[in-house]
Formats: C-alpha cells, sequence, structure tokens
C-alpha cells in the first residue's frame, strides 16, 4: 500500500530535519525518508555553524540551545596568515560556532517529531515516478510513499537527483585528506588550529567532549579513498605542520576522503526539489557546505508550505532556484579559493612567499577583510529584487528590537510574514504579524519568514501597502 503526505522529504541530515520541522510547524503533512537505520555520530563531519545560521536557528527557537554545546571562535584563520574578525558582525552571534554536527542533528529530529513529522529509517529511495498531481517513491525495504511534492536532500549522492535526471557536473579538488577523531594530551590554546606550510595542511577542532577533529593533507599527495592509513602518518603531519601533535592519541576512526566541486544543474524538476548537499557539494575550507544546504531549507520551506496550502501559486517556488542557486556558486567559488589558497600554493616556492607577503596587507584593508567575513558567515547573502524596488529590498534584516521589548527573530518563530510599521493601516492575518518597531526605523518593512525583506517603502499608503501584500501569501484580503 502506498502512504500518502502531502511532502516528501528524502534525507535526515540538517537539511532535511529542518526542512521537515519547517513544513510541519506550518501545517503540511511530512513524511521523512531516511536510508540509515541509526544515525552514526562518529562519522559526521561537519562541525561549523555561521552567524546567519544560527540567526535562523534562533528564528526556530534553537541557536542558544546549540550554543550552549560548542565554543565560540569571534577569530578565524584563513591560510595560516589573513584573520577574518567575526566579532565585528552586525548580530547576535558575532562568531563561528565550533560544535559537531550531530548536536545540530539532535535538536532538528526533535523540533521535527514535536511538529508531527513521520520519520522513517531503512528507506533506501530505489524508484520515482512523478504525476500531473504527484510523485511516487518506492525505497527498498519500506514500501511505497506518494506525496504532492519530493525533496532532494540526500546528500552528494542523492538518489532523488539521479533517479529524477538532474546533471551534477564538477571535478574532484583535493584527494587523500585524512579524517579522525582522537583525543590530545595537550590541549590547543585556540578553539580552530590550523595551518598550512610546505608539508602540507593540517587543522584540530574541538568536539566539546573530549573529542577533537583531526584533518590533514600531505602536499602532493593523491591516493585514493580506500589507500591505509595510520594515526602515525597523521601525528606526523600535525607535527611538520602545526608544531606539535598535541600528544595525539586513541583515534574512534580514522580515514581518507576526498573533495568534489559539483552543482546541480537545476535545483526543480516539477514536483522534485533539490536542496543541500544533494544541490551543491564543495570544499569543506571555510565550513559552508552544511550552512549553505540549512540555508536552502529555510529559503524553501515558506514556499513549499504556501504552495502546499493553495496560499501561492506554483511560480513561488521557481523563485527558490532564482534565490540559491547563486548563492551555493557563490560557496564553490569562496570554499574553491581557499581551498586553492592553502592547498596549491604548496607546488611553487615563489608562490607561497608571494602569499606570506600579500596576505598580512590584505588583512591590513578593513573592506577586503570585511567582505570576507560577510561572505564566510552567510550575513552579507541577499536575494535579486525587482527593478525599482526600495535599496532594502532582498537584504537580510538584523535583529531589529521591537516595540514590547521583543526582538524581530523572537517574532519570526511562528513562521510567518512579519510587518514592521509604526501604523497599523492592515489587520493582523493567520500568516502576517504586524509589529512596531523599537527603535529609529522609519522604513515600512514587509520581512519574509526566512528573515529577508520582501518589501520596502518609505511612508506607504493604504493602498500601496495592500498592492504589495497582494503578492505575497500573508492571507490579507
Amino acid at each position: 500500500m502506498t502512504e500518502a503526505a502531502d511532502v516528501l522529504v528524502v534525507g535526515a541530515g540538517p537539511t532535511g530535519l529542518l526542512l521537515a520541522g519547517d513544513l510541519a510547524a506550518a501545517g503540511v503533512r511530512v513524511t521523512l525518508l531516511e536510508r540509515r537505520r541509526h544515525a552514526d555520530a562518529n562519522l559526521t563531519r561537519a562541525f561549523a555553524v555561521h552567524a546567519r545560521t544560527l540567526e535562523v536557528l534562533d528564528a526556530r527557537g534553537l541557536a542558544d540551545e546549540l550554543v550552549a554545546l560548542g565554543r565560540t571562535a569571534p577569530v578565524v584563520g584563513v591560510f595560516g596568515k589573513l584573520e577574518l574578525h567575526l566579532h565585528r558582525l552586525r548580530t547576535r552571534f558575532p562568531f563561528v560556532l565550533i560544535t559537531p554536527q550531530y548536536n545540530l542533528e539532535g535538536l532538528l529530529e526533535r523540533r521535527a517529531l514535536d511538529a508531527g513529522v513521520r520519520i522513517v529509517r531503512g528507506a533506501e529511495v530505489v524508484a520515482l515516478r512523478q504525476r500531473d498531481d504527484g510523485v511516487e517513491v518506492e525505497t527498498a525495504g519500506q514500501g511505497s510513499f506518494s506525496g504532492r511534492y519530493v525533496v532532494g536532500c540526500d546528500g552528494v549522492r542523492s538518489a532523488v537527483r539521479r533517479l529524477t535526471g538532474i546533471g551534477f557536473p564538477g571535478r574532484s579538488v583535493v584527494r587523500s585528506v585524512m579524517l579522525a577523531d582522537v583525543r590530545l594530551k595537550d590541549i590547543p590554546a585556540e578553539a580552530v588550529t590550523t595551518n598550512s606550510n610546505e608539508y602540507g595542511f593540517a587543522s584540530l577542532v574541538p568536539f566539546g567532549d573530549g573529542w577533537y577533529r583531526a584533518i590533514g593533507w600531505v602536499a602532493g599527495d593523491d591516493r585514493p579513498d580506500d589507500a591505509p592509513v595510520t594515526a602515525e602518518e597523521l601525528a606526523g603531519l600535525l607535527l611538520r605542520v602545526l608544531g606539535s601533535d598535541y600528544g595525539m592519541h586513541d583515534p574512534r576512526w580514522i580515514s581518507r576522503f576526498h573533495s568534489d566541486e559539483r552543482q546541480a544543474v537545476r535545483y526543480r524538476e516539477g514536483r522534485v526539489l533539490l536542496a543541500g548537499d544533494a544541490a551543491h557539494v564543495h570544499s569543506p575550507a571555510g565550513g559552508m557546505g552544511m550552512n549553505t544546504g540549512l540555508q536552502d531549507a529555510v529559503n524553501l520551506s515558506w514556499k513549499l508550505a504556501a504552495v502546499v496550502q493553495e496560499r501561492a501559486g506554483e511560480q513561488l517556488l521557481d523563485s527558490y532556484e532564482q534565490e540559491r542557486y547563486p548563492v551555493g556558486k557563490q560557496a564553490l567559488r569562496v570554499s574553491g579559493s581557499i581551498t586553492r589558497g592553502v592547498l596549491g600554493t604548496r607546488r611553487s616556492g615563489r608562490l607561497r612567499r608571494l602569499r606570506g607577503l600579500v596576505l598580512p596587507l590584505v588583512s591590513r584593508v578593513s573592506s577586503l577583510t570585511a567582505l570576507g567575513e560577510r561572505l564566510l558567515s552567510g550575513i552579507g547573502i541577499a536575494y535579486p529584487a525587482p527593478r525599482g524596488s526600495h535599496r532594502l529590498t532582498g537584504h537580510r534584516v538584523p535583529d531589529l528590537r521591537l516595540a514590547g521589548g521583543r526582538r524581530l527573530y523572537e517574532v519570526l518563530r511562528d513562521g510567518r510574514f512579519v510587518l514592521v510599521t509604526r501604523g497599523r493601516p492592515v489587520p493582523e492575518s493567520e500568516w502576517l504579524h504586524i509589529a512596531a518597531p523599537a527603535g529609529s526605523l522609519r522604513s515600512t518593512l514587509l520581512i519574509r519568514p526566512d528573515g529577508h525583506i520582501a518589501w520596502a517603502a518609505e511612508d506607504p499608503d493604504t493602498g500601496q501597502l495592500r498592492a504589495a501584500l497582494d503578492r505575497w501569501p500573508v492571507a490579507v484580503r
């Protein structure tokens, strides 16, 4: 028998869990299909949660709990010479949070279950058929499922992407990176200890529970993923690159991996959409992968909910790819630049010396480092606005103080649009909350559930405001 839902989400990683939880919280029936029968915390790769991701988690009441589980790093090093001062960002979270992916997954899974998501594990997708009114998915071991829409959040080897026939062009950028979770006898002073030199690249990142993620690449090494790797080899690289192996011992697992740069040629095919690593994958440099996927989910969830509930037409889903495809492409460029800067110069002593001279100069140019800080953190992401729009349209909104002592991101927790205005020219609705600013803000802002500005104006009259609201699924009539 085929089980029906409004939306089938495939993949119970961070992206899938956040998307499913958002949809269910909005009243959408969601089934989440996961190939693995049990989550394996030891194999998690991601550990960096950037400021913009913490903001959207704050809009779901999860950020403070997650921050308490990790360690904050207000300054991060790039290439071993260039420092990005995240403490200068205008946000409640002026840092990168270091915490293992499984901490975030635990919070997101709890939220999804509380919202009513049905999670089916051991459900490997093996077939997918689109119809005019929905999609049917067949799994190995758990039967068939149907939904009005399917979202593939099932990673770089996405079955949903493959079965839908969406291309995933790209290439490998680095091979034979060693990865391990280890204990240390000597504790590093920095939250993230990283460096690169003529011997290669190495990094140590704390998980906060006594375990450290050790990452290393030997200059010029391109052995395949299944080549043997030993703790002694990794410890020796740490010593040569970081100046100490910090008494590394007792690895609970160790392996090699390679890093690809790939992006799906499109994020939507009819009633099938892609998000996270299923849509884009790139070097782990900069820790942007998981963060970009989570922000895909935040962009898509409110749009998909509005379409499923017939508050908006299908064309709203087209804006998901229009807005997120350039962001995915940008993440590939930024992470690729970091990777090539760290690894590519190993082959040339002249380039290495040039980098040593140039990067300290770049770090003193505030406009350049500020751009890097905004790109890496996600704070600088803005979406295209229609011609003639107010200059703020499409931009992310900082956590405004509102009348009554509330913060904007607290108000966003109910998944509604927020109209920030000093008047009350329209009534509140199920999908629109009206709030007054606490400070000197004069612009009227219509803020989307993902924290970006849908529309803005200076002193609009009621007719202009109603015309703007009619373009968005806020149910004000």
